[in-house]
């Protein structure tokens, strides 16, 4: 037997958010279906929990020089010590610790930009595709006009004048991505308006605010939250080579991107400085990727069975 509801609480608030539970265990047990959704889901996790615990148990400066042990190559090559696992760089810093601390700066630039796309290009979908009109002709000419500005150049000027910093970085990525957001709400928001339970909700009076919050912003969710999976490995590839370029995250920071530009040097006589950062890229960046997939598959009702 349920619970009465409170007073001023009404049953069918408490209807609705057991069927939302019901919906996302649903979601969850098809992600756990996912060979390729799981394996993703597995690998993230760790590299997080690495990225983030790693001083716990290896807590070695990443600035910390010793030109004594400069290029010492991994422990499993002739000259290596386990006092430094994955060798040295050209100043002797460790490259293991600074590949993990490379992970931290990485992973929070890429959910951090897309917290801030998806927030403006969220916003500004909704009410491009519910308003419609001149609302919707403005919004979409701004959006054309950043996808006509192609996006590294922009990316490099805006930077180039506020000059380097994270909080800049995260700033330009997130507002230089937000059209893709923008443009898929839009899309989806023009076909829910016309639906048979939002119709019914402005027959009856209910606000145009409490429509997009209540009735058609949790129905556009599902294919944000696959976008927004995928573009955080976008993000972090664009920051490692903004890094690269050294438009990036400032040193001495270490980040995956500015450790191939001084590694590149050394390509011929040290090739763990650019390829075990390399490595580093591409397990984040598959992992991602294989969880978007996942849930991709999970959130579209017509992919669950299959």
């Amino acid at each position: 037997m349920s619970a009465p509801a409170r007073p001023g609480e009404s049953p069918e608030r408490f209807r609705n958010l057991r069927a939302t539970l019901r919906l996302w265990g649903e979601t969850l047990k098809a992600l756990g279906r996912s060979p390729g959704g799981v394996a993703g889901g597995i690998l993230l996790a760790l590299i997080l929990a690495t990225s983030l615990g790693f001083h716990v148990v290896y807590p070695v400066d990443p600035l910390a020089q010793d030109l004594l042990a400069r290029l010492t190559p991994p422990f499993w090559e002739e000259g290596g010590s386990l006092a430094h696992p994955l060798g040295t760089d050209n100043l002797g810093r460790d490259v293991l610790v600074r590949i993990l601390y490379g992970s931290r700066v990485s992973l929070a630039v890429g959910f951090a930009a897309v917290l801030v796309a998806c927030g403006a290009g969220i916003l500004l979908g909704l009410i491009s595709g519910y308003y419609g009109g001149r609302t919707d002709s403005v919004i979409m000419r701004v959006a054309d006009i950043f996808m006509a500005y192609p996006f590294m150049l922009l990316t490099i000027s805006v930077i180039a004048v506020l000059g380097n910093s994270i909080f800049n970085l995260i700033l330009v990525l997130g507002l230089s991505d937000w059209v893709t957001y923008a443009r898929t709400i839009r899309g989806s928001v023009l076909s829910i308006k016309e639906k048979e339970f939002v119709l019914a909700a402005r027959s009856v009076g209910t606000r145009h605010r409490v429509i997009l919050l209540r009735h058609i912003f949790p129905n556009v969710l599902s294919p944000i939250l696959v976008l927004a999976t995928v573009r955080v490995a976008n993000i972090i590839i664009w920051e490692s080579g903004l890094s690269f370029l050294g438009m990036g995250v400032p040193p001495p920071m270490p980040t995956w991107g500015r450790m191939l530009a001084e590694g590149r040097v050394y390509i011929t006589d040290a090739w763990w400085l650019v390829t075990l950062p390399g490595l580093a890229i591409m397990l984040t960046i598959l992992s991602i990727n294989l969880l978007g997939d996942g849930l991709r598959d999970a959130l579209d009702p017509r992919l669950r069975n299959i």
